[in-house]
């Protein structure tokens, strides 16, 4: 068995200004080329479609000897297919207005949906596949845990006649040897929303930002980045892991590289 190593797995997307003009910033940059690499956080697989989600990162001016951070900041992540891809950012509140680069462009959007050749004029997605071996029960999981070994978590499920697998690193384990029980607790990963309307009629625009609680192979509960009022009655709201949903019928998995 195989599962991906995702500590050699990453993203690379190229922007080169001299042949495309930036559609994703909200300043002028230094420099007009920039890759960034990124560190992968999940794979999810729906049907024949493989997705990845990179690491979140802060928005920053690359290249200049001061002043780094862009003001106001905010959270940025991306998800993609090898043709498709999602920018999540976020920042303090969702009433933030941030330009795009020129302000011609409109409203910097919380979520950018846009197809590959659009907008980068290369984007790699690099997953190294490494041997594993699947963990059968508890006190197996307990042991590669308290082994130090590097663990991936795979949820595999049908929603609305799309099969699903999410591959993940378990980045916290709970166990418990004298009970024998374990427990997942990661993410951030991406779960495809198929009720959700899509940005642009793509399909990378289904997904949702969660994280990943189980403790038995045939259930998973995910909570869900959503909009979220800052206090109860509140029309300020800010991005936040706040929308529980249990998912029946999975097979979960923990794998262990080898």
């Amino acid at each position: 068995m195989q599962a991906p190593d995702f500590l050699r797995s990453f993203l690379t997307f190229t922007s080169d200004h001299k042949q495309k003009a930036s559609k994703t910033t909200s300043h002028e940059a230094p420099y007009t080329f920039n890759s960034a690499r990124i560190s992968l956080e999940a794979v999810c697989t729906v049907d024949d479609t493989r997705y990845v989600l990179g690491a979140s990162c802060k928005t920053e001016i690359v290249g200049p000897d001061r002043d780094l951070w862009l003001d106001p900041n905010a959270d940025f992540c991306i998800a993609a297919s090898s043709d498709e891809f999602l920018i999540m950012k976020s920042w303090i509140t969702n009433q933030v207005e941030v330009m795009l680069h020129p302000p011609s462009l409109g409203r910097q959007p919380e979520r950018q949906a846009a197809k590959i050749d659009e907008t980068f004029t290369d984007f790699v997605i690099h997953v190294v596949e490494a041997e594993a071996e699947e963990l059968a029960d508890a006190t197996q999981i307990i042991e590669a845990s308290y082994a130090h070994r590097p663990l991936v978590a795979r949820i595999e499920y049908d929603d609305q006649g799309r099969h699903v697998i999410i591959d993940h690193p378990v980045k916290t384990m709970n166990v418990n040897p004298r009970d024998n029980v374990y427990q997942t607790d990661t993410g951030p990963i991406i779960v495809p929303n198929f009720d959700r309307d899509p940005e642009r009629g793509l399909e990378v625009g289904r997904f949702e930002l969660a994280f990943e609680a189980f403790n038995r192979p045939e259930w998973v509960e995910v909570l869900i980045r959503r909009p979220t009022p800052v206090e109860p009655g509140s029309a300020i709201t800010a991005d936040h892991y706040a929308v529980p949903r249990r998912i029946d019928g999975v097979r979960n998995r923990v794998l262990a590289l080898t």
